[in-house]
């Protein structure tokens, strides 16, 4: 991780934080909770780095996928996957890293987008909105709506995400709401029209709140 920065900033995190309190008093536990801290962004070296270790660390726990990344780097010199080194390497090579094979294929065609300059640069994403970039990465085999959105938040530092299948962020703001049974995607997605244009920072304090 190259660069790291508030999210968007102090006195945006302080407006951010007050619509969310008066279209969702609820939010006043973990906000109190969570006081002095805030979601920062560490942007990565690039695009391409970023979702090869996110294609990674799918599905799996985080030591795990800690040392498979890890092992994956030291195939190349200096840490650096390039893409046309990535696309000669062989099947046996890769895989000794302890990739499984959908995400080998993965990381392969991610490589090909990038070799083909298919892939735009976070320069290039800063100019489109969200849809557009989900959109856009998403053609990439094995990288989901999730993903990107991740990008979205941790990367490109937007304000309006909601990643409404993300469990945590379900059973976050299940907490915050004092609901008995786990909100749905859809009546989280609903609920959380009241949170806009702040929804990646309500997403945040759900995450947050399966702590309390």
């Amino acid at each position: 991780m190259a660069e790291s920065a508030f999210f968007p900033n102090r006195s945006g995190w302080k407006k951010a934080v007050s619509v969310l309190l008066e279209n969702e008093p609820a939010f006043e536990k973990v906000i109190q909770a969570n006081r002095g801290q805030q979601l920062t962004v560490q942007r990565a070296r690039s695009v391409y780095e970023y979702l090869l270790r996110a294609i990674v660390y799918q599905q799996i726990t985080g030591s795990a996928a800690a040392t498979i990344h890890g092992n994956f780097l030291k195939l190349f010199p200096g840490y650096r996957p390039n893409p046309d080194r990535l696309l000669r390497m062989s099947e046996t090579k890769l895989r000794s890293a302890g990739l499984s094979r959908p995400k080998l294929k993965a990381i392969r065609d991610l490589a090909s987008f990038q070799k083909q300059r298919l892939l735009p640069g976070f320069a290039k994403l800063g100019r489109m909105d969200d849809e557009e970039i989900i959109e856009k990465l998403t053609a990439v085999h094995g990288v989901g709506v999730w993903t990107v959105q991740m990008l979205l938040i941790f990367q490109l530092a937007r304000p309006d995400v909601l990643p409404a299948h993300d469990l945590g962020v379900r059973k976050g703001a299940t907490v915050i709401l004092n609901r008995r049974q786990d909100l749905t995607v859809s009546q989280l997605e609903k609920r959380a029209r009241r949170w806009a244009p702040y929804r990646s920072i309500a997403s945040w304090y759900c995450w947050r709140a399966t702590e309390l």
